[in-house]
């Protein structure tokens, strides 16, 4: 079996020495399930087995001979395997051992970004019912909207994570995925149960068909739900920025005793965890357009995909690993300011009631422009005034004619945009 690194775990997953133990343990495979097919001696598969090795320092001294790494790593693992040797790579092409290990590579990482993601998702549940019906402003365009509570906000990030976790979960099956059919993908040379045992063994499917590479579509898929993954977590980087703004102050990164914010000022708490990661999704959003770029190769393959993917894989795989373990840790200590959100909800003086009002008018049978237009006259009174909504709506005849005053109090309440956040959360499995 192929053993599991720890820590790093990601990181691990991607260096040459993890790469190389997958190629010998592909060709090792090979070897063994051609022997159970009677096609070369079980004892050469055995040798194979036990005194197969490699020394990385050898096979880059080799490899500047070569220059060409698969190469180099057979003639460094014949030099301790002996005459057995001959039938290791019998049949294959390097894209057979090079994909199938990056399917190896790619299944390992997915399946921890798949942890993080779950991992991240608790502490955002747990947050979402800790500041389940905490009130603050709703903003559109930037602008004062109407009430929400700071439980929604965090439950719409559950959510959003959650269809990361399915376009995840989605993506896995397709990107594991292995071949080893030989030049063109006809097996010529290599009978299709040999793929189908090495495969079956590795934790993959082998291609149903495949040229002299598993078709670059399936790569492409998996840096795309990357990018989605990354895109997200800027979403929410970029909101708890604006909401750590001194003028908004309603939710701050945590600031450490000992911490600096600033070479030349030191007042500065900088919301730096969130301005990281909306840089790094970036980067894996260029990642993406280059894994797309992979897909057109000539004919039955060409070598221009490669160069990009000895990047593109472990960068972005490590930088989202990276990236939602970093948000996992902002949001389970993020700093939460329900008085300043309570502030911020009363500047604008409850004219986040005006829909509430606009609606019941046309409930009691005031056209709808002559509402609308009714309402807009006491908001902009209170804009420009002292006064709050309340108020200035019960200076207007065409509304107290329809509503009376008690009944504006009762629909100028937090209560009335609340109503439904239980079963929301209900909804969302957050109980």
């Amino acid at each position: 079996m192929i053993a599991r690194y720890t820590l790093p775990e990601m990181a691990a997953i991607w260096t040459d020495q993890r790469k190389y133990e997958i190629w010998l343990e592909i060709e090792t495979l090979a070897c063994e399930a051609q022997a159970e097919c009677g096609h070369i001696p079980v004892e050469d598969a055995r040798v194979i087995r036990e005194k197969g090795k490699f020394v990385l320092s050898e096979i880059e001294e080799i490899e500047k001979r070569t220059n060409h790494d698969v190469i180099a790593f057979l003639e460094n693992v014949a030099s301790y395997v002996g005459p057995s040797c001959r039938w290791m790579h019998q049949g294959m092409t390097s894209s057979d051992v090079l994909d199938t290990t990056l399917a190896v590579q790619t299944a390992q990482a997915s399946d921890i970004i798949l942890k993080d993601l779950r991992a991240m998702r608790e502490v955002i549940a747990r947050r979402a019912k800790e500041f389940k019906m905490t009130p603050m402003i709703g903003r559109s365009h930037g602008i004062h909207a109407e009430p929400i509570t700071f439980g929604l906000k965090l439950a719409l990030m559950y959510d959003e994570f959650g269809r990361a976790l399915e376009r995840f979960e989605q993506v896995q099956p397709r990107i594991r995925v292995g071949k080893l059919s030989g030049a063109v993908g006809t097996h010529a040379h290599l009978d299709p149960v040999v793929e189908e045992k090495v495969c079956a063994h590795l934790g993959l499917r082998a291609a149903t068909l495949a040229t002299q590479v598993v078709q670059r579509d399936r790569h492409a898929e998996f840096h795309t739900v990357l990018a989605l993954i990354a895109s997200s977590v800027d979403r929410w980087a970029t909101e708890f920025r604006h909401l750590q703004r001194t003028e908004v102050l309603e939710v701050e990164e945590y600031f450490q005793p000992g911490q600096k914010g600033s070479s030349a000022m030191p007042h500065k708490r900088n919301p730096i965890t969130g301005e990281k990661l909306s840089g790094l999704a970036r980067l894996v959003r260029s990642n993406a357009v280059a894994a797309l770029e992979n897909v057109a190769l000539w004919h039955e393959r060409d070598i221009s995909h490669s160069s990009v993917e000895r990047v593109i894989f472990p960068d972005s795989c490590i930088l989202v690993n990276s990236m939602l373990r970093s948000l996992t840790k902002l949001v389970d200590r993020l700093i939460v300011y329900p008085d300043n959100m309570k502030r911020n909800l009363e500047i604008t003086k409850g004219l986040y009631h005006s829909q509430t009002i606009l609606l019941k008018l046309t409930e009691r049978g005031l056209e709808r422009k002559t509402a609308y237009e009714a309402v807009q006259r006491a908001a902009m009174k209170t804009w420009q005034g002292a006064q709050s909504l309340q108020k200035n709506l019960l200076a207007e005849d065409e509304i107290t004619s329809k509503i009376p005053a008690e009944e504006i109090a009762r629909l100028c309440s937090l209560e009335h945009h609340f109503r439904w956040v239980d079963e929301t959360f209900r909804k969302l499995g957050i109980e």
